[in-house]
């Protein structure tokens, strides 16, 4: 097996080829794949014509699968629990309407964030499989929160740096109305709080982590003060330099690192079919101020 890695943006995102996840792969290659996420933080293998199984086998190369909490909505697979699908067709082939509930929570992912943030041990990282795609729209964009925070301008680092954020997972449930319902408490959830500025073990390096559709509350800050702020930091975030926009082409498996990326998809018809499916790689560690 010979891994080849080419860089496809300035900022982050490279293509892996040289592996077959169909197969086991042997210490180098795992090494060199690990090489290549660290470097790169998101990893791009085309044409990956895996089997959910094949998919979970290679996600346990990495870490533990983790299994999605929730299981009301069916987003959770019913035949590989560590499948979360990130779909709008379910598991008898059923295009699902933008108005059903699990379409209205898959929406949210529209903004920017990254998976499993709420934890008390985030996820390092995610591994989502394009098995239907869709050429209407459903580009998969990243930012480099590692430059990012590199790049804050004082005003705002000074705002962020030895303070947490909660990460709320009923913020994501209710997300379509939250901005209706923001003032109206909510029963308890899943939630954390995480700090701002994080340092990654593996690089050493210290990342903004922000996950706009879960954070609700600042530590030591009023409401709509940490809404401006939160809203502030997500726009800065939001630049082409530190963006790479994912093109899906057909059995696409993408890897990322959720500890120092966040992600968002574009909108496309709701008419076409787009059947993605996601492993999650449970945290190690609780994540601590860099």
């Amino acid at each position: 097996m010979t891994i080849t890695v080419k860089s496809r943006h300035p900022a982050l995102g490279a293509e892996v080829r040289g592996v077959d996840m169909r197969q086991p792969i042997d210490s180098a290659a795992r090494q060199a794949i690990l090489d290549a996420w660290m470097k790169h933080l998101v990893v791009v293998f085309p044409d990956q014509r895996i089997s959910d199984a094949e998919h979970v086998a290679f996600t346990r190369q990495f870490g533990e699968p983790e299994i999605f909490h929730q299981t009301s909505l069916h987003l959770r697979s019913d035949r590989v629990r560590e499948i979360f699908l990130v779909s709008n067709v379910d598991e008898d082939g059923r295009l699902l309407q933008p108005s059903e509930p699990s379409q209205k929570q898959l929406s949210s992912a529209r903004q920017w964030h990254t998976d499993s943030s709420y934890r008390p041990t985030p996820s390092v990282g995610s591994l989502l499989h394009g098995i239907e795609i869709s050429r209407t729209g459903g580009i998969t964009q990243f930012i480099n929160m590692y430059m990012v925070y590199d790049d804050l301008p004082d005003s705002l680092r000074r705002q962020v740096e030895g303070r947490k954020a909660r990460h709320d997972f009923s913020m994501l449930s209710g997300w379509w109305a939250h901005r209706r319902r923001r003032r109206k408490k909510r029963r308890p959830c899943r939630r954390s709080g995480i700090p701002w500025c994080v340092a990654i073990p593996v690089t050493g390096r210290k990342s903004l982590y922000i996950s706009s559709i879960y954070n609700d509350a600042v530590e030591g800050m009023a409401d709509d003060a940490a809404r401006r702020l939160i809203e502030e930091l997500t726009e800065f975030a939001a630049r082409p330099e530190y963006m790479y926009p994912h093109v899906w082409e057909p059995h696409d498996v993408l890897m990322w690192d959720n500890r120092c990326t966040v992600h968002a998809v574009t909108p496309h018809d709701p008419d076409e079919r787009r059947v993605m499916h996601r492993t999650t790689i449970v945290g190690r560690e609780p994540v601590t101020a860099g």
